[in-house]
């Protein structure tokens, strides 16, 4: 009987992360790649949030994933749904399975919509929308467009989520609109933030406060939605006064996210179900050739497109290291970034790494991250799509190149 076929790189994951370390990888040496992904779509994810705010149209933001998968690699179009370390292998939905020398983790974040009573019924109709789904943030800005009066709730869930400043980038960009439209003074805006703080780095929040105070927003912190009843327009949230249903007109909602199944219920897994690596080297902490990142890691950091452009060159240059017998060469800072869009045309541009530390990719003379700015909005608009479809996803690492362990 033939030996199975031993791939140098197995990667599972299609997404951001997968795909730039592939394509990383290759740019450093020629290795045989296998790609585990199931969806025929590739989505930039980040869009989405522009296109709930009536700026980028959606089908910008999806792409073949044929056009993606980096040229030699090999495209396994399905799931992955076990992993064995054990023996160097995964196991895929149809039973077969792939061998490796190196294991590459990052299929995402699972958006667990279910964990909301009544929600999944309602999503995309009685005014219920979510900016987190390729074909619901259109309704986003239908609702917005044509809400002249009322009550909009915008909520956000317990971390982890990816782009941790999501939930407010809708809501901002919605007042914004409502703003320019003369209405908002007759719609009452909320912010229920499962949280216990606007945002997680504190040397940004100022400027988020001036705008929460210029649209009105009525901040609520530690209230986390629960169930949605979306013929009668209700919502109920738990507080620590206990349940409190609010009724709304629009109700933008952010889901809870989990680990993917089969990951959580894996060997590979921490205790938080996510791939349990060492937050520096991005290393598994047990199996020495699997790698983890992206929104699917353990690492303590901000789950956002831009962490996974820092972690996939590191994974890379780690991973040669090691299949040529040495240790890893090069550590993650926790840099992510979070481009918060607080008005159509200004952003607060939050980068930051582990322990809260700002991490700016520019001199504050030309970018100054904690205030609100023209240049950012840019960025954002017109470069990172570029950046990402372009530049990311082909292994070109602009302002992310691996620097030596100190």
């Amino acid at each position: 009987m033939p030996s199975p076929h031993i791939h140098d790189v197995v990667i599972v994951g299609g997404g951001s992360a997968g795909i730039s370390t592939a394509s990383s990888l290759l740019k450093r040496r020629g290795l045989d790649i296998a790609i585990v992904e199931p969806s025929t779509d590739h989505y930039y994810q980040p869009g989405w949030t522009m296109v709930g705010g009536g700026v980028f149209d959606v089908a910008v933001t999806r792409r073949d994933m044929a056009g993606v998968i980096p040229k030699g690699v090999t495209w396994v179009q399905q799931a992955a749904t076990s992993f064995q370390p054990e023996y160097n292998q995964v196991t895929l939905a149809d039973g077969t399975t792939l061998a490796y020398r190196q294991l590459v983790v990052c299929p995402g974040i699972r958006l667990a919509w279910e964990k909301i009573a009544g929600l999944s019924e309602t999503l995309g109709k009685n005014g219920v929308t979510s900016n987190y789904r390729y074909e619901l943030a259109p309704y986003t800005w239908d609702l917005v467009r044509n809400l002249k009066s009322g009550r909009a709730i915008f909520s956000q869930p317990p971390m982890p989520i990816k782009c941790a400043g999501a939930p407010q980038k809708a809501m901002y960009l919605s007042c914004d609109q409502w703003l320019d439209e003369g209405v908002l003074g007759d719609i009452e805006v909320e912010f229920r933030n499962a949280g216990a703080v606007l945002f997680g780095v504190e040397a940004y929040v100022p400027a988020l406060m001036d705008y929460v105070e210029r649209y009105d927003i009525q901040l609520k912190l530690g209230s986390n939605l629960i169930a949605v009843d979306g013929p009668a327009r209700k919502a109920t949230f738990a507080t620590a006064g206990g349940e409190l249903t609010r009724e709304f007109d629009m109700l933008h909602v952010v889901p809870p996210q989990v680990a993917p199944d089969f990951v959580a219920q894996s060997p590979l897994a921490a205790e938080n179900g996510f791939v349990d690596v060492d937050q520096f080297t991005l290393r598994h902490n047990r199996y020495e050739n699997v790698w983890g990142l992206g929104d699917a890691g353990s690492m303590p950091n901000a789950k956002t497109a831009a962490a996974a452009r820092k972690q996939a060159p590191i994974v890379a240059v780690n991973l040669l290291a090691v299949l040529d017998g040495k240790e890893p060469v090069s550590d993650y800072d926790g840099y992510g970034s979070c481009p918060l869009t607080v008005e159509r045309g200004k952003i607060v541009l939050a980068e930051f790494g582990y322990g809260g530390k700002l991490l700016p990719s520019f001199p504050t003379w030309l970018i100054d991250g904690t205030k609100p700015a023209r240049l950012s909005w840019l960025l954002k608009s017109e470069a990172l799509p570029w950046i990402y479809w372009n530049g990311m996803l082909k292994g070109h690492e602009w302002l992310v190149k691996p620097a030596p362990r100190a």
